[in-house]
């Protein structure tokens, strides 16, 4: 699997995991994966290059090294002045808690996922964590506020209790109970993040792609609209996705029972 710089002085790597799934790297083990320009940069040219590659479908983000998914903004950056470097003007924090994308993308975490790093986590749209792994916002202990979409993120992804409890008290909670409300997906042991990602992304590569896509992108819209406004984004999904040539290949592979040959058109 060859592997590629996607920023300067190699802060994020993307590698193609498999025929349809990349993995992206976030690659500062000796910073616990912190984010600073050279990653955010790095961060928003694998979204694009990610969205522009029409044979990738599902990507996975990972951050390297057994220590850390990501442990929020590198606070050396931050003490010198170079808060407003640690994100960019479409993808917002690191390059990606606000950049558009259309494709799934999985968080396969290992270790700690703090801050800025549970900010990107719940930014991807799941998460398969190590039992090692944790999650938390502390900014409150340190006088800040979470601004990477963790304070109303969270609170999607979690009761609504048990999310302000943990963005008041700043606490971490670990992947256990993160699974057990419903934040992660899959739990896992330690070191075998990426493998059950992998699993997970070939589940989803099963599918018709653009079916997907359009059928994420209404799902991603559940807590900004009305019913009545979601019924209508459905209806409009479903018929733009009946003039593709998958939408075809479908039913007939359920006729002559055979596997679709998916072409993404």
């Amino acid at each position: 699997m060859t592997t590629k710089s996607m920023g300067p002085n190699e802060a994020v790597l993307m590698s193609r995991a498999s025929e349809r799934v990349a993995l992206v790297t976030i690659n500062r083990p000796d910073a616990r994966n912190a984010i600073n320009n050279d990653v955010a940069v790095g961060m928003e040219r694998a979204v694009q290059e990610t969205e522009a590659d029409p044979d990738i479908w599902v990507v996975i983000l990972t951050g390297a090294g057994d220590k850390a998914f990501c442990a929020g903004a590198d606070l050396k950056a931050v003490s010198q002045g170079g808060r407003g470097t640690l994100g960019t003007p479409n993808g917002g924090f690191g390059g990606f808690v606000h950049q558009p994308r259309t494709k799934p993308w999985i968080a396969a975490v290992n270790g700690f996922a703090l801050a800025g790093g549970t900010e990107i986590a719940l930014s991807c749209d799941l998460i398969v964590a190590t039992e090692q792994s944790a999650f938390g916002l502390p900014e409150v202990k340190r006088a800040l506020v979470a601004g990477a979409g963790g304070l109303y993120r969270l609170p999607r992804a979690l009761p609504k209790a048990i999310a302000i409890e943990l963005i008041l008290t700043g606490e971490h909670f670990d992947a256990k109970r993160a699974h057990h409300f419903g934040l992660v997906n899959r739990l896992v042991p330690n070191g075998k993040h990426l493998d059950e990602a992998m699993k997970l992304a070939d589940a989803i590569c099963a599918n018709a792609p653009l079916s997907v896509r359009s059928s994420l992108a209404v799902a991603r819209k559940a807590y900004d609209h009305t019913d009545a406004e979601l019924r209508k984004i459905s209806e409009e999904a479903g018929m733009k996705n009946m003039q593709t040539e998958d939408f075809k290949e479908g039913p007939r592979a359920f006729v002559e029972k055979r596997a679709p040959r998916w072409v993404g058109k």
